[in-house]
């Protein structure tokens, strides 16, 4: 498959090197085109990797991963372009954050909306599926490096089959167990357990853990 990898953060470098590990084609966008990031990425990536603008990476892609910062993110698909981005399957993995009174961060949309909602509003023709993004994106790649990959990832989205495409992909990256949440609305919950998150990274002194749902 061809994807479209929006950001050049730490998240987009390793879920673009997973993809290319994979077989699969992949553009990294951002801003402009001939970024250093993004340059420095495909030097390492292998000869399946590419990069460009936003557009570049909307262009041709199967199948897009948001990896942008949340505060951000809309402008990105913006400039990804709204014709480009309809009728494709596109992965958020952002979160509100918000730095503007400093660490830890809060988030500026939760309760009663998300980013995720937001993200599918703005673009109605897109199939938004927010996963991954409760856990750090070294094992959002490798689930394994936490108990064996014996723990949970969440999805939710509007699409039934953007979520069990999603869910085919999820699972070649060696996630075992998906809990599918509902609709895109269910992006309140996940995205709120930031604040959870934070709190268990100072309490574990690691970044690389997730949970587990016992019944």
């Amino acid at each position: 498959m061809k994807f479209g990898v929006l950001g050049t953060g730490m998240v987009g470098r390793e879920i673009g090197s997973k993809l290319v590990a994979l077989g699969h084609g992949v553009t990294m966008g951002s801003r402009a085109a001939g970024g250093e990031k993004a340059r420095a990425w495909v030097a390492s990536a292998g000869k399946s990797a590419s990069e460009g603008s936003y557009a570049d990476a909307a262009d041709g892609a199967d199948m897009l991963f948001n990896c942008t910062s949340g505060s951000g993110s809309i402008e990105a698909l913006h400039a990804a372009g709204k014709e480009r981005i309809a009728g494709k399957v596109l992965i958020d993995v952002a979160n509100p954050l918000d730095f503007s009174k400093g660490v830890p961060p809060s988030l500026f949309v939760t309760n009663t909306d998300s980013l995720g909602e937001r993200i599918q509003r703005e673009f109605p023709d897109t199939r938004v599926v927010k996963t991954l993004h409760t856990v750090n994106c070294t094992v959002m790649v490798d689930p394994a490096r936490v108990a064996g990959g014996e723990h949970h990832m969440f999805v939710c989205g509007n699409d039934a089959d953007a979520k069990a495409a999603v869910s085919e992909l999820l699972r070649s990256f060696g996630w075992k167990h998906l809990l599918d949440l509902g609709g895109i609305e269910a992006a309140r919950a996940t995205e709120a357990y930031l604040h959870l998150w934070l709190k268990l990274w100072g309490a574990v002194k690691s970044s690389e853990f997730n949970v587990k749902i016992v019944t």
